[in-house]
Order: C-alpha cells, then structure tokens, then sequence
C-alpha cells in the first residue's frame, strides 16, 4: 500500500510537471530563438541600408566599415556584395554565401536565412531608394552559441526545479504512505494473531488517519466482545464436561450393580440401556472435541506432516491388519504450521473413518504433497464412498453415513483444518471410494533458520 501511494503521488507530481514545465520550457526556448533570429534579421536590414549609402549613392563608405566594426566586435561575421557578386564590405572572416541564393535575394527583393555550421546565417537584399531594384545584397553570420547556452540554461532550471519537485514529493508521498500505512500494518497483524488464535491481541488505535483509528477501535472493540464470547464458550463447555460425564459415569455404574442382580429378561434390557449411554457418552465428547476445535487458541508450530503420517500409520496398521485393511503412503517432504496436536487429531479422525467404512481387504492411501504454497494431504479409501449431497453435509455436526457413528469426527477435521488457515473438501476417489482432501499453509522458515542454513550448507563445502 505504502509502494501504490508513493507511486501515485510521484505519478501525477509528474504529469503535472509534463503538463506545465515542458511547455512553458517549450513556449520560452521558440520565444528566444524567434527573437535572436528576428535580431538578426534586424541587423541583416541595418547593415542593407547603411550599405545602399555607398553602393547606390556613392557616399564614402565609413559608416558602412563602422557598421561592420560593430557587427564584428559583437561576434558576427558580415559580407557585402555588390551585383555583379563582387566583396565591397566584410569582416576579417567573412561568411560563405551560395551564390543562387545571393542572386535570388537580390532579384526577389526577399530575405532569406539558413543555418550554417554554428551561425545563423541571413541574407538581405541592398534595395535601391530609386526603385531601381537591388543594388546588392548583405550576409550577416550571427553565432548560436549563446542562444544555445541560454536554453539549455533554461532546460537545466526546468530540470532542476523539477527535480527538486519530484524530491519533495517523494518525502512527502513517504511521509504520508507511512503515516496511512503503519497503522493499517498493525491492524493486518492484530487481525492475523486472532486468526491464529491468540484472543487478547489488539492493535494500536492512536495513530494515522481518524478513519483509521476508528477502524483500529472498532477492531479492538470486536476482538474484545469475541475474547469474552469464546472465553466463556470455553467455561460452558468446561463445566458441561464435568455435569455431563459425572452423572453418565454413576448412572453406568448403577446399571451395572443392577444388572448382577436380575434376570435374563431386565440384564438384557439393562445391556441396552448401558449402550445408549455408551453411545450419549460418545456424543458427550465427540460435542467437548468440536467446541475445543472451534475455540482453539494454541500456539501455531511448524509440523513436518510426512513423520507425523507416518507416526499414525505405524499407530492405526495394528487396527487396519486386523480388519485386513492395508494402509499405503506416498509423502513428499512438506511442513505446516498448525496448534500442537492438532494435525494427530485430524489423522486420526479420518483414517477411523476409513476403517469404520471399509470391508475387509480394502485399502487407505494417504499422501502429502506441495501444492503451490499449500501443503495437500489426501487420505483416500475405496468403500463405498458417499453420494453428492452427503459429501455436501459431511462437515456437519451429526451427519453421518454410518448408523452407529456419532457424525462428529468429519465436523472436528473441518474445524481443526479452518482454524490453521486451511480448508477440507471431499470428492469420490477414482474407481470408487471416498478421497477427504486437508490444503494447510506451508511452513516457511523464518530468517534466523535460513542463515541457520545456509551457514551449515557453507560449512558442508
């Protein structure tokens, strides 16, 4: 943001300039040299009357050689010429003249000019106060230097005061960037900590525009009311834990004292009894599991999710070799940064769905691969997989395919995966089967690991 602002305000800072300095630098450098050129012109004519005194009168010709003394201290170089082409007049260095053109300006009666090496050359007609024509003509070389000098003295002021504009503009443009853009930083930062969890963060409301500070303390305002909301989520559920499991836990038991003493008939009654409150049981702590996936508020670590798959795979091959259920794995070195334990849960949870789905002799693939910025693990069976519309219900609470599962351990996977800036989707696995997809952050190395590195690469040489 602070780059797009600087940019902006440099860029129209420049259109600006492109539209004032350029052409009034324009404007005033034609200006210049229309009045040098109409200089010369002018003094092209001074120097044509004074030379008709003595060309067409015959008058002695010492105001014409203090003309050209005049002219020649001043820098120009000047020659008279009578009509038949013949030098009267000139200065020590006297300038070239094309002889078509003396002709043409002597019998048009027209000036004209031509720029010659570093002169700007005019020839002008010696006319005849008796109307006969064209007594001669005159050649007046006025050098350019100067007037070169001058404009590019006027571009290198152009230059310099726009340059000192551009300098200006840029500090202020920094200034200002800075002062938009740190707080507007500290926001993305409060707002990145509280999407990782860490509830009491709040960024700094008393800087930058009110705009932004409003938005600072509606933030912070928002981050408090969610840190109260989640916090006594969290107490509910604590003291629902210990409500709950308490009474289910006597009530087990009792049943059980009273199934020593009855009678085949009420011990299988009982039996049933004893199992729907196995199975609330259950449900207590499959709702417990999803509340602390949905509250999680622990530190993200880096993982390295190829040895933690194959930590659970050596965990879950006792329980799949007994369904005769094989389990393979294709990983890729890949790390992600997630709560500590959470990822163990998220594997957890899918590969008992895979063996709770499978029949014997089927087969749970997981892999783990880079994809772009994103760590991709895949676990995928060949059940009988789910139909479209409970693929879009699966990550709900209690949506199940299985009569005797609770429906919880797919909502627990969609939480813990969101929670760590991820996401998970289903789709059938290709000849059947149901293929449950995690996309995590990768986990970049920070600074002092990758000096860290590359420290240990350079002593390895």
């Amino acid at each position: 943001m602070a780059r797009r602002i600087v940019l902006a305000v440099l860029a129209l800072v420049v259109a600006v300039l492109g539209v004032v300095a350029v052409p009034l630098g324009l404007v005033t450098a034609s200006q210049d040299t229309h009045d040098f050129r109409d200089e010369a012109a002018a003094s092209a004519t001074t120097l044509g009357n004074t030379a008709e005194e003595w060309l067409d009168d015959g008058n002695h010709g010492a105001a014409l050689d203090r003309t050209v003394r005049q002219l020649s201290g001043a820098g120009d170089r000047v020659r008279v010429v009578d009509t038949a082409g013949r030098t009267v007049a000139s200065t020590a260095t006297p300038p070239s003249a094309p002889r078509a053109q003396l002709s043409r300006a002597m019998a048009t009666g027209r000036m004209s000019a031509y720029p010659v090496d570093d002169y700007y050359a005019v020839i002008a007609p010696v006319k005849s106060d008796r109307g006969s024509g064209s007594v001669g003509a005159v050649v007046l070389a006025r050098p350019t230097a100067d007037i070169n000098r001058r404009i590019a003295t006027l571009w290198g002021i152009i230059a310099v005061i726009a340059s000192a504009g551009l300098i200006a503009a840029a500090l202020v443009a920094i200034g200002l960037a800075k002062w938009v853009s740190r707080p507007l930083s500290e926001l993305e930062r409060a707002a990145q900590a509280l999407g990782d969890g860490e509830l009491s963060t709040r960024s700094p409301d008393g800087t930058g525009p009110s705009e932004v500070r409003r938005l600072a303390g509606n933030f912070n305002l928002m981050a408090a009311r969610l840190e109260a909301l989640v916090r006594g989520h969290q107490a509910t559920m604590a003291d629902v834990s210990h409500q709950l499991r308490t009474p289910l836990a006597a009530l087990r038991l009792r049943l059980d004292l009273l199934a020593q003493d009855s009678d085949a008939t009420a011990a299988a009654e009982l039996a049933g009894a004893q199992d729907e409150i196995a199975r609330l049981s259950r449900l207590v702590n499959g709702l417990l599991a999803v509340a602390r996936a949905e509250n999680v508020d622990t530190q993200h670590v880096a993982v390295p999710v190829a040895a933690l798959v194959r930590t659970r795979v050596a965990a879950w091959r006792p329980a799949a070799d007994e369904r005769d259920v094989t389990l393979q794995t294709d990983l890729d070195p890949v790390s992600t940064r997630m709560g500590e334990g959470q990822l163990e849960q998220i594997l957890d949870n899918l590969i008992a769905n895979a063996l709770d789905a499978l029949p014997p002799g089927g087969n749970i693939s997981i892999s783990a691969k880079a994809a772009g910025d994103r760590a991709r693990i895949a676990v995928a069976d060949n059940g009988p997989g789910m139909s479209r519309q409970q693929q879009e219900l699966a990550f709900r609470r209690f949506a199940t395919s299985n009569g005797g599962g609770t429906g919880l351990g797919l909502a627990i996977v969609d939480r813990l995966t969101v929670a760590s800036g991820g996401k998970a989707s289903l789709s059938d696995t290709p000849g059947g089967g149901l293929t449950v997809t995690i996309e995590l952050p990768l986990a970049r190395p920070d600074r002092g690991q990758r000096r860290h590195s590359a420290a240990g690469r350079l002593r390895t040489l």
